[in-house]
């Protein structure tokens, strides 16, 4: 999207819009030194690690790298896109956006309007529809929906009729080509013009935080398939950064989330009083999917189906959603029973005391795997013991460890002390890979940094390195590839220690002939860094051309990438230092200047992505 602001009004919104006063809104802040903290907003989180800079008008999260100015910080929080978030800003100190303080006219936010406004006169002709066709409502009412809960979601229908839709939006000024472009029209393959997407449907308008119609659900009246369609994506919709339900757990300011699969699952639990569910869009649960559930809760369930694939998909998203730093519990239905069965059958009472009951991610981890392997037998046994084991090797509580100790023990017959030797054998082969990176890591920023080594942890990534190799061994095939490069990138942007060492003799020989003979090296090397040199060398490389250089950016690519990570990494290893002492005025600004870089690496992290 271009942007068409002024740097001069964006400029005013910013000043006016003190960063402290606007996160205060959301985040509870308290001072410490010149700098305020808080608990993230964007992960989940016990200790504060959240800091926003009054001197410089910036935050920035120790625990997940977020970090922005207070348009960003309203964009992140918000889940809005640029414009959205300056006009928020701008109505909050009351400036108004005329048509005088733009550079040119606002074409793509008059777009966005528009293509609202199509949504929201679907979305009500879709809810007329649905009290004149006897079929659908009743449909509804058989479910257990009442009238009061088909408002409260702005449910509706669309008609059987292949073009109904799209003639009843063409006397409200609408043309094919916008109905098309949100999605509610389809354009024909064999001949001229365009059909309703949903028909003979119930349908379900999915609603945003700031209340904007941005796609729908419709689910068809008896079995046939599909059950579900969904909107595509459009420039106001995407699947994968949206949660049905969202709005109400907005407008309900619930701190409990729970999320489930279906349309249905979200509206029934609703009618008995649980006003905090949401749903994925048809698709698994995503990463910003999780990042938008973080900012508006605090407890976190999940009740999917009870079926296998309903367990296999709640196994996936607590992985998602604990690599966003949440921890969620599992919520059990019996048999064959998905929240919307269990809710009108069971009434809400009985939902929350399974809520109660719900599993934390080890005891479903325990509860799932004992359903894959088969503990009756040896093989399963031990497949589904070396299973959760690998999984407590991170926990550092001894108690925990043990209380699962005797929870394995009990389910498998295998002896506690067998059990316990796993997982501190597991801990001890974690931690001494974790040294070994450490002490990589610190060799490489001992050869590239001249400042005093900050020990950190980090690990390898394979990618990288793989990068590394396959560039040298074609700049030792292609000296025309070190012509092209060489000035791009050195051998001290090697982080392997052989590969660095095997750059600086290929571009010192080349300096002086153009071939490049195993010859050369093999006496420069010890014994146990010779056969990953000799692998380099002996490597064969069929691509040619276009595919070549294209092959060679990438690898740059990745390399720099990763550069870019590792001065990430010192940068926040230094601001842990500085926050200690943030009372000293020159430490302070030392601190707003490294938060400042922080960000900008973010920014070219996620351009390199």
């Amino acid at each position: 999207m271009t942007y068409t602001f002024s740097e001069e009004t964006i400029e005013e919104i910013r000043e006016k819009n003190d960063i402290v006063d606007v996160i205060s809104e959301y985040v509870n802040l308290k001072r410490t030194g010149s700098n305020y903290k808080g608990l993230c907003p964007f992960h989940n989180e016990k200790t504060p690690s959240f800091v926003v800079s009054p001197s410089k008008q910036i935050y920035h999260c120790f625990g997940c790298s977020e970090g922005g100015d207070v348009i960003k910080f309203i964009m992140e929080y918000q889940n809005l896109d640029f414009i959205e978030a300056l006009q928020l800003l701008a109505e909050r100190v009351n400036i108004n956006l005329d048509d005088k303080k733009l550079k040119r006219n606002s074409k793509e936010n008059k777009k966005r309007k528009r293509l609202f406004e199509i949504n929201r006169e679907a979305a009500i002709y879709f809810y007329k529809n649905l009290f004149n066709n006897k079929k659908a409502y009743n449909y509804l009412l058989n479910r257990g929906i009442d009238k009061k809960t088909i408002k409260s979601f702005g449910l509706g229908y669309a008609k059987s009729d292949w073009e109904d839709l799209k003639k009843y939006l063409k006397t409200k000024g609408f043309k094919e080509n916008e109905v098309s472009e949100v999605g509610l029209i389809i354009k024909r393959k064999r001949k001229e013009g365009y059909f309703d997407r949903f028909r003979d449907r119930i349908i379900f308008p999915i609603i945003n935080t700031r209340s904007n119609i941005i796609g729908f659900g419709g689910r068809v009246l008896d079995d046939s398939q599909p059950k579900y369609l969904n909107s595509p994506d459009t420039p106001v919709f995407n699947k994968g950064k949206n949660l049905y339900g969202l709005n109400i757990i907005k407008k309900n300011k619930n701190d409990k989330i729970l999320l489930v699969e279906g349309y249905m699952d979200v509206i029934s639990l609703f009618k008995y009083g649980i006003n905090y569910a949401v749903a994925s869009l048809g698709t698994a649960l995503t990463k910003d999917q999780a990042k938008l559930l973080n900012r508006y809760g605090k407890k976190f369930y999940i009740c999917y189906d009870s079926d296998k694939a309903g367990q296999l998909a709640t196994d996936k998203a607590l992985e998602i959603l604990y690599s966003q730093g949440i921890k969620a519990k599992v919520i059990l239905l019996p048999e064959n029973k998905d929240p919307d069965d269990y809710i009108k059958d069971n009434g809400k009472e009985n939902f929350n005391k399974l809520l109660k009951k719900s599993l934390d991610y080890i005891d479903f981890k325990i509860y799932y795997y004992k359903k894959i392997y088969d503990i009756d037998t040896v093989e399963g046994s031990i497949n589904f013991t070396k299973k959760i084991t690998s999984l407590l090797k991170k926990i550092k509580s001894t108690i925990e460890i043990d209380v699962y100790i005797n929870k394995i023990a009990e389910e498998t017959n295998i002896s506690k002390e067998a059990i316990k030797k796993e997982i501190y054998q597991n801990k001890k082969s974690y931690a001494k890979n974790r040294e070994k990176d450490k002490y990589i890591y610190n060799n490489y920023r001992n050869n590239n940094n001249k400042e005093k080594i900050v020990p950190v942890n980090y690990t390898l990534e394979p990618g990288h390195l793989t990068a590394e190799r396959n560039l040298i061994n074609l700049i030792i095939k292609d000296k025309t590839i070190y012509n092209k490069i060489k000035d791009e990138i050195k051998p001290k942007d090697f982080f392997n220690n052989v590969y660095r060492k095997l750059a600086e003799i290929i571009y010192h020989k080349y300096n002086e002939s153009d071939d490049m003979k195993f010859d050369y090296v093999k006496d420069k090397f010890e014994k146990e860094e010779m056969k990953k040199v000799k692998e380099t060398f002996d490597m064969e490389n069929p691509m040619e051309g276009s595919e070549k250089i294209k092959a060679v950016r990438d690898y740059i690519d990745k390399i720099n990438y990763y550069k870019l990570k590792l001065k990430k990494q010192d940068i926040k290893e230094k601001l842990k230092q500085y926050e200690k002492n943030e009372s000293k005025e020159g430490d302070v600004e030392k601190f707003n200047q490294l938060c400042l870089q922080l960000i900008s690496i973010e920014k070219q992290l996620k351009l390199h992505q």
